[in-house]
């Protein structure tokens, strides 16, 4: 009792509780965390029955503190000692078919935890003085910790048709704490999976960022795919899924291998957006598949189709399309490049191309590709990555020697049409594009003075004349 309920701001709830002669719990995730041995959050949920505003008005204004208060949700927040500590009067909840927004009326303890999502969710701390720290669990919640299980409290059909985003909830802390989903549960989500359509795409993407960024996001995925929850709100990542064979010769399953790559990316990185690149890096190949009868099943080009694909895709899940987008957009464009260099002969002015277009986002770039390789051919994945640490140890090489990371070239169009009295059009082009590919061949090097030479005997093969020194 002493350790689940150490912090002070219980002793003082306790106290006032006793004060106003209200009864207050501790419920839902501070409880299933404490009971788990995990890392517990900075906010906890307190139930009280009867009005949670007017109790943490009270309890706001004996701690001298400012108390927020969400009348339409019928919560109040304050905030004590780094802890957010959010009030609710207990309450049933009645749905309607057509909305996930419940008829709410205030209620006991019993109609309170009934209405939870699932049965670790339910569990209370009591926070009364004749029983100050008793645990109730009404659903056998500790049990399905112990069995490491996903079980709602009540009908599982009733509860997600209520609200169907506890379906994705549900795949989301199974993911999370790599439990598994109850049969008669998983049953019901896959029967009911429809009604994630009243749900908006913002809450579904939330739920679905948050399996992404998971210790290992497949097994979301999977619960996902399984139930058919992911045909309905991502179909073009089903469309990965499968293998076609002609003439005996199959390709890899593009899905599964999807799925290893994300859970590769996860193990390294837990930025989302690099996560959101590995699920988006082969997602034109379904558009691309083509059967050559010499060389079999090819992609040519999924890479470009791929990039022109994210803007859509991100506008559809309501992810944001801004700069997140273009970074998961320039990987999935570039995402092959690495891979080329590791299987040829890497010349610098390969490797400088690359740093040109990759700029700072060459180290997650090399991440991805390294995590492409998922071949169950042992001799091929150590050929590969060896590979790889070789262009790796080339990139620094040439990035520390030519500073080409977010390359700008040194001589601009300023430049040019100052020093030849010309205004702007094609020749300032020209010569631009004529500076920069002879410092990313190496015909030059990248320094002010060596392309300005360059740019006047690129100006004189053109036919202008320079009419000041540079």
């Amino acid at each position: 009792m002493s350790e689940n309920l150490s912090h002070p701001i219980f002793s003082i709830i306790k106290g006032l509780a006793q004060q106003e002669k209200v009864s207050c719990y501790v419920i839902g995730g501070y409880v299933r965390d404490r009971i788990m041995g995990r890392p517990l959050k900075d906010d906890i949920d307190i139930l009280v029955l009867g009005s949670g505003i007017d109790f943490a008005n009270k309890l706001g204004e004996q701690l001298h503190t400012k108390v927020a208060v969400y009348k339409s949700f019928g919560t109040a927040m304050l905030m004590y000692e780094g802890l957010q500590v959010e009030f609710v009067g207990a309450r049933k909840e009645s749905y309607r078919s057509e909305s996930r927004k419940p008829i709410v009326e205030d209620g006991s303890l019993t109609d309170d935890q009934n209405r939870r999502d699932f049965t670790i969710n339910a569990m209370a701390f009591s926070l009364n003085a004749s029983d100050y720290g008793a645990l109730v669990d009404p659903f056998a919640g500790v049990d399905d910790i112990a069995n490491r299980l996903i079980r709602t409290p009540l009908d599982p059909g009733i509860t997600f048709s209520d609200d169907p985003l506890r379906m994705m909830r549900a795949i989301r802390f199974a993911t999370q704490l790599n439990f598994r989903i109850a049969s008669e549960s998983m049953e019901a989500i896959s029967s009911h999976a429809d009604r994630i359509k009243i749900i908006s795409r913002e809450r579904i993407t939330d739920e679905l960022n948050k399996i992404i960024l998971a210790a290992k996001p497949s097994i979301g995925f999977k619960y996902l795919f399984d139930t058919g929850l992911l045909q309905l709100i991502f179909p073009a990542m089903v469309q990965l899924y499968g293998v076609d064979y002609v003439d005996g010769k199959g390709h890899k399953d593009n899905f599964y291998h999807t799925l290893e790559v994300l859970d590769n990316v996860a193990e390294v990185s837990n930025d989302l957006w690099l996560r959101w690149a590995a699920i988006m890096h082969d997602i034109a190949k379904p558009a691309t598949k083509r059967f050559d009868k010499k060389i079999g099943w090819t992609f040519h080009g999924h890479e470009d189709r791929g990039a022109k694909m994210v803007p859509k895709l991100f506008a559809e899940l309501k992810l944001p399309l801004n700069e997140k987008m273009k970074f998961v957009q320039k990987l999935v464009q570039l995402h092959l490049r690495p891979i080329v260099l590791a299987q040829d002969i890497v010349t610098d002015s390969a490797v400088r191309r690359l740093l040109f277009e990759a700029g700072d986002d060459i180290d997650s770039l090399m991440m991805l590709c390294h995590a492409d390789v998922t071949t169950k051919n042992e001799f091929k994945k150590k050929k590969y990555r060896d590979n790889f640490e070789l262009v790796k140890q080339k990139l620094k090489d040439v990035e520390e020697r030519d500073h080409l990371r977010n390359w700008q070239p040194p001589i601009d169009g300023e430049d040019i049409m100052r020093s030849f009295s010309i205004g702007p059009g094609r020749y300032v082009g020209m010569i631009k594009n004529a500076i920069r590919e002879a410092i990313l061949e190496g015909e030059i090097p990248n320094a002010r003075a060596e392309a300005y030479a360059f740019m006047i005997e690129k100006g004189k093969s053109l036919g202008l004349t320079s009419t000041i020194k540079g």
